[in-house]
């Protein structure tokens, strides 16, 4: 089963995240299938770019995603 959620990177007290594709039974910081995008958090502006042409083939295909990403995906109007 597939799985889009969000892969902590970057340093200490200072996190972005990318929006992977991933199996659902691997660990999140493992090996992905693919990037959609990515959201900074701490930026001023909150910063979230997200590939919604890949988003919704992943979501056609049975990519169930997580609560966090869901919600990224109804703020940039894409449908889950």
């Amino acid at each position: 089963m597939l799985a889009i959620r969000l892969k902590r990177m970057g340093a200490k007290h200072s996190p972005y995240y990318r929006i992977v594709v991933s199996e659902n039974d691997r660990v999140p910081r493992s090996r992905a299938i693919e990037e959609l995008g990515f959201y900074h958090p701490v930026s001023p502006e909150k910063s979230v770019k997200i590939n919604a042409e890949r988003a919704t083939y992943w979501l056609s295909k049975g990519a169930t995603p997580s609560d966090s990403v869901r919600s990224l995906l109804k703020k940039q109007g894409i449908a889950v």
